[in-house]
C-alpha cells in the first residue's frame, strides 16, 4: 500500500468527521499496489446508515482529503443501504484494503 502512516491518519479523520465514527474507509486502485507510481487515491467509503446526499458527501470527502494532502486527486464513492450497488463497489471491497 502506497500510504504513510500521515495519510491515513488524514483519510481516517476526514472519514469520521464527515461520515459519522461507524464508516469504513477502503483504499483500492493504483496506490493499493506497491509496485506503482504516483496516481490518484481511490477510497469507498461504507456506511451503516442511509446517506441522503451521496455526491455531496463524497465531494466533501475528496476535497477535505485532497486539501490536506497539498491538492493531490482523490476519487470517493459511498456504499450505504439505501444506495444501488455497482460493480465498482464490489471491485473496491474485493481488491481493496480497510484503513
Amino acid at each position: 500500500m502506497r500510504l504513510t502512516a500521515e495519510q491515513i491518519t488524514i483519510i481516517k479523520h476526514a472519514t469520521y468527521e464527515l461520515a459519522g465514527h461507524d464508516a469504513r474507509t477502503w483504499l483500492f486502485g493504483s496506490r493499493v499496489d506497491d509496485q506503482s507510481k504516483g496516481g490518484d487515491i481511490d477510497l469507498l467509503v461504507e456506511v451503516d446508515a442511509e446517506v441522503i446526499e451521496p455526491a455531496q458527501l463524497s465531494a466533501k470527502i475528496a476535497t477535505r482529503v485532497s486539501l490536506a494532502m497539498h491538492g493531490r486527486k482523490v476519487d470517493v464513492i459511498i456504499k450505504a443501504p439505501n444506495l444501488k450497488q455497482l460493480p465498482i463497489h464490489i471491485v473496491a471491497l474485493q481488491e481493496g484494503i480497510c484503513l
